[in-house]
């Protein structure tokens, strides 16, 4: 079992502040994780943000933005032999066009 959380810095404003997109993203982390999505919620905030869940098969894949700041911070907690966390994280910090991502990644039992 592995949990990832991480940080994505430098995003720019309106791409934290589109929950389609937010949503799009999702569901693309997680298959690019080789993660089997269930279900994704996410909620729209006003004035700005957007928070994003994807309940996965192997556990889930979370999203919080603050458009304001270009900050986005999420987790990625999977278990099974199969899933690669790491690619989510890849793959949100491309999509997102994150300037300076931080992870770490912890072995759960």
């Amino acid at each position: 079992m592995k949990h990832v959380l991480f940080e994505l810095e430098g995003c720019p404003s309106p791409t934290l502040d589109n929950e389609e997109h937010i949503k799009f993203c999702l569901f693309h982390a997680a298959e690019a994780s080789y993660s089997k999505v269930l279900k994704i919620e996410t909620q729209k905030f006003v004035p700005q943000g957007v928070t994003g869940f994807a309940l996965l098969a192997e556990s889930h894949l979370s999203i919080h933005t603050w458009p304001e700041k270009g900050i986005a911070y999420c987790d990625i907690f999977t278990c099974g032999d199969h899933c690669q966390p790491e690619l989510a994280v890849e793959y949100l910090s491309k999509w997102l066009s994150s300037t300076n991502t931080k992870s770490q990644c912890y072995e759960r039992i």
